[in-house]
């Protein structure tokens, strides 16, 4: 799948929300749905700290890769409180305007 930088998170959303429908054993993500949302929240907290924590250090990798990860239970959290990221963007963007 092909996907351009600024497609890249919608098509993300999409696939978590069809997991979220579906919960497809062996998924990841389906674990996460079947926790409930204050594990979901958790996690997202413990991705944010994780990414402070390398913000501190000098790897860019592990930095990336723990930015990759809290976008991602982000959008876990965004779906199940049946929110998308694209409401998110609309509230930057509002506020950019400013």
């Amino acid at each position: 799948m092909r996907t351009s930088n600024d497609d890249f998170l919608n098509y993300l959303q999409n696939l978590v929300d069809s997991r979220k429908a579906e919960m497809p054993e062996n998924s990841y993500t389906t674990k996460l749905f079947q926790k409930g949302i204050n594990k979901i929240a958790q996690k997202v907290g413990e991705e944010a700290v994780e990414l402070v924590i390398e913000a501190k250090d000098s790897n860019r990798e592990l930095f990336l890769n723990e930015a990759a990860d809290l976008i991602f239970h982000l959008l876990v959290l965004l779906s199940i409180k049946d929110c998308r990221i694209e409401e998110v963007i609309d509230v930057l963007k509002k506020r950019h305007r400013r």
